[in-house]
């Protein structure tokens, strides 16, 4: 047919397979390479597409996450803002200074105080106007006085072992136990005040007081920054999850390096307090001298009108230096 024998086109469609079959032999590992590589790329290309998809997912959790945070400090800090807004009672002061009195009670020992004051100023042969004075002094001032400074002593306290007590909150999560189970640790074993306060904690808990808002007393019986931060942290730790060892570990450092500051600010301050104190005490040093040695030179002051208006003004001009000096060498950080 065609004038084209069969047996040569049969040998050469056999030649052309054979040199078919050479070609893929000697082509194989080539086109098995570019396969490979075809579906490695496509493999890494759905992978990335994958981890797009979830750095995505984790960018839009932490900006969540991070929105909550900041709505829950906004809350707190206007809470915070009400709560240091009002003037704490006597009452609530008296609580704060660890004192367990009833109003009545309190009451009762000024009245005390006052009569002893007017007592002893009688006996020491003040004049009667002076005696009379001292009463109100007695029962009005000095027992606030020392609430003042009690509660003053309690709040330092409670600052020498909180560090201590927010560690053990730190190596109990990081052991596996509870936030509760710590706290109650550190009712047990810790110093006071701050187990009394965490016992106040575990009593609101107890009672069904969330963790957040039984935290947030600890700020009201002990108004003090670090007690503020520690509420802070355990309320957002509450609304928004994390680290909570992590947390804590860093608010004990940061309460360590606020006690290390302060004892800074004491020791560079304690020159000028000296000095304060020093020219403070001078003219009352020297009136009671030249009292002793010629008493007539300095009576005037006291039984002339012209000297009594000098001790006054003396004596305003006395105050407003002290305060000025304290206010100088008071640092608030």
């Amino acid at each position: 047919m065609f004038g084209i024998d069969i047996n040569v086109i049969a040998i050469a469609g056999l030649a052309a397979l054979a040199m078919g079959g050479v070609i893929y032999f000697v082509m194989f590992d080539r086109i098995s390479n570019e396969a490979r590589q075809e579906e490695r790329l496509k493999t890494i290309s759905e992978r990335n597409e994958i981890d797009r998809i979830h750095v995505a997912a984790r960018i839009a959790d932490a900006a969540k996450r991070k929105k909550t945070v900041q709505e829950s400090l906004k809350e707190l800090e206007e809470r915070q803002r009400e709560k240091s807004n009002r003037s704490v009672g006597l009452k609530k002061q008296i609580q704060q200074a660890g004192l367990n009195l009833s109003m009545r009670q309190f009451v009762l020992i000024s009245i005390l105080s006052g009569l002893v004051f007017t007592a002893a100023a009688y006996l020491a042969g003040a004049p009667l106007a002076v005696s009379a004075a001292a009463g109100p002094v007695g029962a009005l001032g000095f027992p606030r006085w020392m609430v003042s400074r009690l509660r003053r002593r309690r709040m330092n306290k409670f600052l020498e072992e909180f560090p201590n007590a927010v560690d053990v909150l730190v190596r109990g999560v990081k052991a596996g136990l509870p936030v509760n189970d710590c706290m109650a640790i550190i009712a047990k074993e810790s110093k006071d005040p701050v187990r009394s306060e965490f016992r106040h904690i575990i009593e609101a808990q107890q009672m069904g007081l969330p963790l957040a808002q039984a935290v947030t007393r600890l700020y009201e019986n002990m108004p003090l920054a670090e007690s503020n931060f520690f509420a802070i942290v355990i309320a957002i730790q509450q609304s928004a999850g994390g680290n909570l060892s992590e947390a804590l570990g860093n608010l004990a450092n940061v309460l360590r390096d606020r006690k290390k500051m302060k004892a800074k600010i004491q020791a560079m301050s304690a020159e000028a307090k000296a000095s304060g104190m020093i020219i403070g005490a001078l003219p009352f040093l020297v009136m009671t001298l030249v009292y002793l040695t010629t008493p007539d030179y300095i009576k005037i002051l006291f039984i002339d009108r012209t000297g009594n208006i000098v001790l006054i003004c003396a004596g305003i001009w006395m105050t407003i230096g002290i305060l000025v000096m304290k206010k100088m060498i008071n640092f608030d950080f």
